[in-house]
């Protein structure tokens, strides 16, 4: 179903946009998000109106500032799959300025918000590794903006999943307000791929089966998650990188599982 993938575009807009998913093409209310790719030297301006931001750098250096604020050199990592990542949280009405320091790969996570919270720098030792799940269900998780840090809607976070295990999993859901048990938040997926010739698997389905689709995912593609259960399969040979990020009218992270497989749960540990 192509309008649940987003593909990277053939070359960089102005700005260095490669890809951007808002509300109004999503079909939804919460979720935005940009990758941008910038060379050494360029720089971008913009300004958070009336939607937080949360600015993971993917790889490279970068400056980021504000009128207030400046974190200079961020960033670590070659590649997504070379640990933990730098971030940035900006509220609601923050202009802000990127400056590459080298060829830079940047997220763009972005929600509507009223006043947000105050700036705050990720740093990779700020990053607690969860690793979850079992055998060919286990997989890395980077929780960047999680509810352990503070935000008005967005939550952000990376997982990286060996080749020939599945994440995602067993398929969860969180498309209606049922709390505590589950929350509505839309989410999208980046995927990267190593190597990059590589593809993922991911399945969005209904319980009822009104949408049901299985998905090939390429590098670079973002798949949309408006509703359903959703799973992600890294085949042998490859290993996926995905950022997660999620956004609702409530800033909890509760979901259901698929009650089908939810038996794998009991054997973890």
């Amino acid at each position: 179903m192509a309008d649940l993938i987003v593909s990277i575009k053939e070359r960089p807009d102005a700005d260095g946009s490669v890809v951007k998913v808002t509300p109004e093409t999503a079909g939804w209310e919460y979720v935005g998000f940009e990758a941008l790719r910038l060379e050494d030297g360029r720089t971008v301006e913009r300004r958070a109106d009336a939607e937080e931001v949360c600015l993971v750098v993917l790889s490279g250096y970068c400056t980021i500032s504000t009128p207030d604020d400046e974190w200079k050199g961020i960033g670590e990592r070659d590649s997504v799959f070379e640990g933990r990542p730098y971030a940035v949280y900006l509220p609601p009405g923050t202009d802000y300025r990127v400056e590459a320091v080298t060829y830079l790969e940047l997220a763009v996570a972005s929600a509507p918000a009223r006043s947000g919270t105050d700036p705050l720098l990720v740093r990779p030792e700020d990053i607690e590794v969860e690793v979850r799940g079992y055998g060919n269900m286990e997989r890395r998780i980077h929780p960047i903006l999680m509810e352990d840090r503070p935000a008005e809607r967005l939550l952000v976070v990376e997982v990286v999943t060996p080749q020939g295990h599945w994440s995602s999993y067993p398929p969860h859901k969180h498309d209606q307000d049922d709390r505590p048990h589950e929350t509505y938040l839309e989410e999208t997926y980046y995927h990267k791929i190593q190597p990059i010739q590589g593809f993922a698997v991911q399945k969005v389905y209904t319980e009822d089966r009104s949408l049901d689709e299985t998905l090939t995912v390429k590098d670079d593609d973002t798949v949309l998650v408006p509703r359903g259960y959703h799973a992600v399969s890294a085949p042998p040979g490859y290993d996926l990188y995905y950022l997660n990020v999620m956004a609702g009218p409530v800033r909890e992270w509760k979901v259901k599982n698929d009650p089908d497989h939810e038996w794998l749960l009991e054997r973890e540990g």
